[in-house]
């Protein structure tokens, strides 16, 4: 009987013990639970292990109510894998063409997909009309399944303007940064990238952020916002700001600084022999607050930097002053386009097909060839070669891709062909109204 009285106590103390624990430990609220929820998850990207078939990183993001989901950056990858090497290399081209409509040569370029997209000059431009159809044109025989095509021009306004007659006139940059009003610079740029816009372009090589300091040179000259980094930079980037408001996408130029220069790149290679403390204290400081600013596409200048590079190469081709100074020091991660590979400071020294790898390795993602098909192909192969051989890997030429996958799909959200009704707002009232602002002191 004593027994079975103990057995019975030590049950009961067990049971008090029991109770007391789960009385401790608090019920968890809704709130509570998401705050430990907000404790373990951050909300900060999560780096993915390298992929072993495009050797690209590749990361999920979480959204603020702390649910994990996958970024674009998978569809580009899907996409990638979709890819054949011809395609990709093709994604990295833009040509240009001879005359104000298409030849059947130049027709079946665009429609092989063996170029990313094409830029315009005055030659190809006679009117509203001839314009509108060409690039009507250009569009069509681009294949649907096809990733869109960048359509490019210069059009900076003053002596660098392509469009055509009727378009809203404006002073050359200089005299737009003299004026001292950004609000009114960025609405110069607006207009530009809305007349642009009109008939389809899409891409801008503009603004040029080079600095005018030497007065003998007469390819930027007035082209320059500015004889100083704070204007340049000022002026310049609200233009850029306002083409991309447009939905334009700006191209800044001529990266590392062309305003130094006394030789036209257009004809030989300029030399500039400043050193990388002196660039920093000057000429790349429109740039570097044009990236933080949000710059989408950046053109690399034929000019040589011996005290830089010492290899002798262009910035266009130096991985030193791309991958290094510009990828590495200002940490860009842009599109970078190289200026066009026909001017005489490469097809001197260089070459239409070695230049095209060079640029690539360089971490350049586009190649500009200005007038000759002829001269894309050549390149085409060229890198076509260099991957085969192993000189130039797959992987690497997957990056460029990205970068201009992902540029296409922030910009153009229609191929569809346009009409005449697309033009109401080149040259109206409205945006002279912006030009007359500026011619007034």
């Amino acid at each position: 009987m004593k027994i079975s009285y103990y057995l019975w106590a030590l049950l009961l103390m067990f049971l008090v013990m029991g109770c007391s624990r789960e009385a401790a430990i608090p019920e968890k609220s809704a709130d509570s639970l998401t705050e430990l929820n907000s404790h373990q998850v951050e909300n900060k990207p999560i780096k993915v292990e390298e992929n072993s078939e495009q050797g690209l990183d590749y990361t999920e993001s979480l959204e603020p109510d702390g649910v994990i989901s996958i970024e674009k950056s998978d569809k580009y990858k899907s996409e990638l894998m979709s890819m054949t090497l011809e395609q990709k290399i093709g994604q990295l081209m833009i040509s240009g063409f001879s005359g104000t409509e298409l030849s059947k040569e130049e027709a079946q370029l665009i429609a092989s997909g063996r170029i990313g997209g094409v830029i315009l000059f005055k030659q190809n431009i006679e009117s509203k009309k001839q314009l509108l159809k060409l690039i009507n044109d250009i569009k069509s025989y681009n294949p649907a399944e096809k990733k869109p095509l960048f359509i490019s021009l210069d059009e900076e306004g003053g002596r660098v303007s392509r469009l055509p007659e009727g378009k809203t006139e404006f002073p050359p940059s200089l005299m737009i940064g003299k004026k001292g009003d950004a609000a009114l610079s960025e609405e110069v740029g607006r207009v530009i990238g809305e007349e642009a816009g009109a008939f389809g372009f899409n891409v801008d090589y503009a603004p040029v952020l080079d600095i005018f300091s030497n007065p003998a040179n007469t390819v930027i000259g007035d082209r320059a916002y500015g004889t100083t980094a704070a204007e340049v930079s000022v002026h310049g980037i609200a233009v850029m700001k306002g083409l991309q408001k447009a939905g334009m996408i700006s191209a800044i130029k001529h990266f590392p600084g062309h305003g130094d220069t006394s030789v036209d790149s257009h004809e030989s290679l300029p030399v500039v022999n400043k050193t990388k403390a002196q660039l920093e204290e000057r000429e790349l400081i429109p740039f570097r607050k044009a990236i933080e600013e949000g710059a989408d596409m950046i053109m690399v200048a034929h000019i040589k930097y011996p005290k830089i590079d010492s290899s002798g190469k262009p910035a266009s081709l130096s991985s030193v002053m791309v991958q290094d100074m510009l990828r590495g020091d200002l940490g860009y991660d842009g599109v970078v386009i190289t200026d066009d590979l026909e001017m005489g400071a490469i097809e001197q020294n260089v070459g239409s097909g070695e230049a095209a790898v060079m640029a690539l390795e360089a971490g350049v993602d586009i190649l500009l060839f200005g007038h000759t098909p002829d001269k894309v192909l050549e390149a085409y192969e060229a890198i076509r070669n260099a991957v085969e051989t192993g000189r130039l890997p797959e992987t690497e030429l997957d990056k460029h891709v990205l970068r201009v996958l992902k540029l296409k799909e922030k910009y153009i959200h229609s191929v569809e062909k346009l009409t005449e009704d697309a033009l109401t707002k080149f040259g109206s009232d409205e945006n002279q109204q912006v030009a007359n602002q500026m011619k007034q002191n």
